[in-house]
């Protein structure tokens, strides 16, 4: 499933809003305008569409009965509490879907248009050619028995005196070859002694015009310090741990994930995860693009939520979860996946929120 294009819709209270996608639509989040007109009131989105029931018998089919269509709530959200909500919803191309407001907020829709038709296996396939070239050799209508005269047998039996049977001639034992020839073995032993003599005419002494012994060089061999190897090693050792803290200190790759929230470990902690419906403890500072501070939770009592039940941003529900006890992170929060068009005390209206947050407990 590959996204296409982006798509939304802003809903508005006592309106119905039809639409027919010209492609398959997937919606993904639903949050509330940037004004209020109720502070504390919920809004439900309710969705109509056609009933799916399909007739296998098309002559039974009544025309002049009416088309009755199925509605059910998409989701619904309340002023101060939840204003925001993700949804995975698919609607098909080509189809009437009816959305309606029951409450008195706006309303904003948001989502993609998506292609299904990815990796897809083709539909002509070699499977039907095979299985239709197996149908075109029809064994069964070949005959295994083949019939033959009286008459032509009796002309093969006259004929048999003509052949004459030869003796097989056994085969003959494969005599081992010497591993070495015998003028081979001789040069070998006429070398060595005169190898040897050569090294002891070296050995001696030269003698000079005055007749005096000349000494000679002998070539001396490079001794190893025996503690080099081991000096080698620890500043193996000392350079390993200074690229682990460098890379500790520069912290992990940033990756992506849903909504468009991009995470970065800084430090990778340890103990329990943090998972869907756990109570985590967490220290964080919270920044503008420009960087500036609009929240910080550094001293006293740390900032704890149940991750994944909306009661923080899902930027946060998104980001936090996978961390452990001890970790740090960045995290960055796109609009969407924050506050999105509304302002929020220090905070602009479609602002993409950073925050660099520690995780000092999870229950």
């Amino acid at each position: 499933m590959t996204a296409v294009a982006v798509w939304s819709i802003l809903l508005t209270p006592g309106q119905k809003e039809t639409i027919v996608p010209q492609a398959d639509l997937q919606i993904k989040n639903a949050a509330l305008g940037e004004k209020l007109s109720d502070e504390s009131g919920r809004t439900t989105v309710k969705l109509t569409y056609a009933n799916p029931a399909t007739i296998d018998d098309e002559d039974e089919l009544d025309e002049e009965s009416p088309e009755e269509g199925i509605t059910a709530v998409l989701c619904s959200l309340t002023a101060g509490k939840i204003e925001q909500s993700a949804c995975d919803l698919i609607l098909e191309s080509d189809e009437e879907y009816t959305f309606e407001l029951i409450g008195k907020n706006t309303v904003y829709l948001y989502g993609n248009y998506i292609d299904q038709n990815t990796n897809q296996p083709p539909y002509d396939s070699d499977m039907d050619s095979d299985m239709s070239d197996e149908g075109a050799y029809n064994l069964d209508d070949v005959s295994s028995d083949v019939e033959v005269h009286p008459d032509e047998l009796q002309g093969l039996e006259d004929d048999s005196d003509r052949f004459e049977e030869l003796p097989q001639d056994e085969p003959k034992a494969e005599e081992p070859k010497p591993s070495k020839r015998p003028r081979d073995d001789a040069m070998d032993t006429d070398t060595q002694p005169a190898e040897k003599v050569s090294k002891k005419k070296k050995a001696k002494k030269q003698k000079g015009e005055d007749g005096q012994a000349i000494p000679v060089a002998v070539e001396e061999k490079a001794v190893e310090p025996k503690g080099g190897k081991e000096e080698e090693k620890k500043a193996d050792k000392k350079e390993k741990k200074k690229q682990k803290a460098a890379e500790e200190k520069k912290g992990g790759a940033s990756k992506e994930l849903a909504g468009g929230v991009k995470i970065r470990d800084v430090k990778i902690g340890d103990g329990k995860t943090a998972k869907n419906g756990a109570k985590v403890s967490m220290r964080y500072i919270g920044k503008l693009q420009n960087g500036k501070i609009f929240d910080q939770n550094t001293k006293s009592k740390p900032f704890s939520f149940k991750l994944g039940s909306g009661e923080v941003i899902k930027g946060w529900d998104v980001g936090v979860a996978g961390m452990q006890i001890g970790g740090e992170r960045e995290i960055i929060v796109p609009p969407a996946m924050g506050y999105g068009a509304r302002k929020m005390g220090d905070i602009p209206a479609n602002s993409t929120l950073i925050f660099e947050v520690k995780c000092l407990e999870i229950k």
